[in-house]
């Protein structure tokens, strides 16, 4: 138990990272970029490498496609939401018109973060160690998040103590949401384990594509694509490690 929630809070730290650097110091946009491409690229290959593959391979291709696109679907939709509210551009580094995109920003960073931190709690029920694939591609996802966010954030003039705050929080419950994966689920079926894990590959591609490309591309410009390629093939290499 102590394991799972451990992971989860290493894996939710970078955004508190980031949001450390983004308060104190000025990080090149186009370097932000290339990061957030990178985590694109690992985030992609966690998915179907690891996710997707063991979904089908335990619970059967119905089952996946379902899960699957269960977990898009829930995302996009309360993407849309948190869009409506002012948090769309909740990883851009970039002063919002809106008076509430503070709240929705940090409402869509757990909205991000929970499904991510249970399947790391998840992963220790299945092999009986963590996945470090997941580790590692929610760690190098976090970081950009955290910074993009917190120099938004900053411009739309919040409090440092408070932007700490909150992604204090969001760490917290990183932690605790990959606790609760491992704790309630130990004696679920493989069925149940392998559609969440289809679900939380739904969530992530649908977030990596409305949020994480397109800010990666903004900030990073064309060479983006070769440094996600890059980070997709580092996540085939941990998958068989």
């Amino acid at each position: 138990m102590i394991q799972a929630a451990l992971w989860g809070a290493f894996a939710g730290s970078s955004i508190l990272i980031g949001a450390l650097l983004g308060l104190y110091t000025t990080l090149p946009k186009k370097v932000t970029g290339l990061i957030m491409s990178f985590g694109t690229g690992v985030l992609l290959g966690a998915a179907s490498f690891e996710l997707l593959t063991e979904a089908v391979d335990q619970g059967g291709l119905t089952a996946t496609s379902i899960g699957f696109l269960s977990g898009a679907l829930l995302f996009t939709i309360s993407e849309v939401f948190i869009s409506y509210k002012g948090g769309k551009n909740r990883k851009r580094s970039k002063k919002s018109n809106e008076s509430s995109s503070g709240l929705s920003i940090f409402i869509g960073t757990i909205i991000d973060a929970i499904p991510e931190s249970i399947i790391i709690g998840v992963s220790l029920l299945n092999k009986g160690s963590v996945s470090y694939l997941m580790v590692v591609a929610v760690f190098i996802s976090n970081f950009p998040e955290g910074l993009s966010s917190t120099v938004g954030l900053k411009k739309d003039g919040y409090s440092k103590r408070t932007i700490l705050i909150m992604w204090i929080i969001v760490v917290l419950l990183a932690s605790v949401s990959s606790l609760l994966g491992f704790t309630f689920l130990q004696n679920t079926s493989v069925a149940i384990i392998s559609f969440i894990s289809a679900f939380a590959a739904g969530g992530i591609i649908s977030m990596v594509a409305s949020t994480m490309m397109p800010e990666a591309f903004e900030e990073g410009g064309a060479i983006v694509g070769f440094i996600a390629s890059l980070g997709l093939l580092s996540s085939l290499f941990l998958a068989h490690l």
